[in-house]
């Protein structure tokens, strides 16, 4: 039986003396991965957050904090580390921030709880410490008056959490989160194109205990001027971080850019800011504004130091995505640019989609062709090329051709025309494995057959018109390029009147969470009840409902539907 969270948290309670009063004690329950996922009033009221601001966040990154303000380190986090031991721990004198922005010392309890059926959490419980809490209206310390280990361990983190994405927006996300509202009420990110001119892409305020963005201060900025002398001008060429506020802009500005500032600071109400460039490895990314208005005491040099540094580690990571991107960018397009035109084949219908890996740190060697072949009869690929970056792209469209060349020479059974393909991958100059799937799709009289060999690549789905669907298992073989001899056959079936044949690649039933044959189960299932709907819609459907969440990969998918 599961036990209510209140009244777990009494019985342990009074079992391990624990000193708090529950009626003066706040409780949330998180779940194993550390998300908030039930809190009682007193914890809202405490916190000065709603419910529905808590639930489903990572209460480490939402609400723990050093006492300085700043993010801590998972390392460091003394609660997580009881969560994770699955031991009832207390402690005292922990910070937590409040919705405004404050800070509320507390003495805490973390003890392991079940959620639902079956699920493992655990109950937090934490009361107001005898220190004096920080509230708004008194000066928080400075970020540039913590302890030289603070400053430190706010840097560690800084690089571990933006070098841990290869995604320029959400590198951008977590910069601003780690520094708001810790150093500053407002943070703008302003970069450099690839085409030369700059965007402001992202401006956001701590409002309520919310970052907020305000989108009606983003968008394209003005040229940069090469000669101005205004601070986010000279940021932006790489000359020197700056103290500034909005005195800097009264005068005469010397730049549409600077104009631009002018507006920001009227808008914002900042009065202190400080604006420091983003330096990539080779060259200049962006600049970073930090600007104070609800806090009244402004930006010291010290602060402009670490400022700097941060801004430092950001440029470092943000080079890094956008390079990646760049790399991203060439290998779809060369995907893109290899998928085929689909041949009209009279009577037979055919679709095709490619959808790119959802992560920007995965390139697929995914693929499918259809042409005719000599003989009139219709060649039908699908592949995939083992690997996820600009060499299984390129991999992949040497194996796709190499496929086209050795089908076209002369009529031969699909194991023939893969056994010679096999053979010619192993000697490529990089090395080279890859799944496929041939097939011949013939029409000897009138009734349509498909003839095929399978290396080592999910099983084609044919669904009759009635909805009954089945797995074309047979013609298994060894993958391409292990250099391994291997004995491939061929296989055969006949296509009933008005089925629908789909090959696919992994990318679209494989899943992290769950077995291939659940996945295999869902698209047979999906692809039934869908046998009716027109072709394009079957694709969309299937790709939409199919496809796990949780997969990585990309996905090359063909459909044909027989005459009948």
């Amino acid at each position: 039986m599961n036990v209510p969270a209140e009244d777990a948290g009494q019985s342990l309670a009074a079992e391990d003396g624990c000193p708090f009063q529950l009626s003066d004690a706040g409780t949330y329950v998180v779940d194993d991965a550390g998300r908030i996922v039930g809190v009682s009033p007193r914890a809202e009221q405490m916190l000065d957050r709603a419910a529905s601001t808590l639930l489903g966040k990572d209460a480490h990154d939402l609400l723990h904090r050093g006492k300085y303000g700043e993010p801590l380190p998972r390392s460091r986090c003394v609660m997580r580390q009881a969560l994770i031991s699955s031991e009832t721990r207390q402690g005292h004198q922990e910070w937590m921030e409040r919705g405004d922005g404050s800070l509320i010392a507390v003495s805490w309890m973390v003890t392991p709880c079940r959620i639902g059926e079956g699920g493992e959490g655990a109950l937090v419980l934490f009361h107001e410490a005898s220190s004096p809490t920080l509230v708004e209206g008194q000066p928080r310390p400075s970020a540039a008056s913590m302890p030289e280990l603070d400053r430190l361990a706010l840097l560690a983190e800084t690089t571990a959490t933006l070098t841990s994405s290869l995604d320029v927006d959400e590198t951008v996300r977590q910069l601003i989160r780690l520094v708001v509202p810790l150093l500053a009420d407002w943070a703008v990110v302003d970069l450099l194109t690839e085409e030369g001119g700059v965007s402001r892409v992202s401006v956001v305020h701590y409002e309520h205990g919310v970052r907020v963005h305000r989108r009606e201060l983003e968008g394209p900025m003005p040229p940069l001027p090469q000669e101005s002398s205004m601070p986010l001008s000279r940021a932006l060429r790489g000359v020197t971080p700056a103290l500034v506020g909005p005195q800097d802009y009264q005068g005469t500005p010397d730049s549409d850019i600077a104009v631009k500032q002018r507006e920001l600071f009227d808008g914002t109400g900042m009065h202190s800011a400080t604006i420091v460039p983003i330096r990539g490895v080779r060259e200049v990314v962006g600049a970073l504004t930090l600007g104070r208005s609800e806090r009244s005491w402004a930006f010291t040099s010290a602060d402009l130091l670490l400022v700097e540094d941060i801004a430092r580690r950001a440029g470092l990571a943000l080079d890094n995505a956008r390079l990646y991107e760049r790399q991203r960018r060439v290998a779809e397009t060369m995907q893109r640019h290899l998928l085929p035109t689909l041949p009209r084949v009279p009577g037979v219908l055919m679709s095709a989609r490619y959808l790119p890996a959802p992560d920007a740190s995965q390139v697929g060697g995914d693929w499918y062709d259809a042409f005719v072949l000599s003989d009139g009869a219709t060649g039908l690929v699908i592949g995939d090329v083992v690997g996820h970056d600009l060499d299984a792209a390129a991999g992949m469209a040497q194996v796709c051709n190499m496929l086209r060349a050795y089908a076209g020479e002369v009529e031969k059974p699909p194991s023939m025309i893969l056994n010679r393909l096999d053979e010619a991958v192993v000697r490529m100059a990089e090395t080279t494995m890859a799944t496929v799937i041939f097939a011949r799709l013939e029409q000897p009289d009138d009734t349509w057959r498909l003839r095929w060999t399978n290396a080592g690549h999910p099983p084609p789905l044919l669904v009759e018109r009635d909805g009954r669907a089945c797995f074309l298992e047979d013609g298994n073989g060894l993958l391409l390029g292990t250099g391994l001899p291997a004995e491939r056959e061929d296989a055969a079936v006949e296509l009933p009147p008005g089925s629908v044949l789909l090959l696919y690649t992994d990318g679209l039933i494989e899943s992290p969470g769950h077995s291939l044959d659940d996945g295999l189960a869902r698209l047979a299932r999906y692809a039934s009840s869908l046998v009716t709907q027109p072709l394009g819609s079957i694709c969309d459907t299937l790709l939409a409902g199919v496809r796990p969440s949780d997969n990585d990969d990309d996905v090359a998918m063909l459909a044909l539907r027989i005459p009948g």
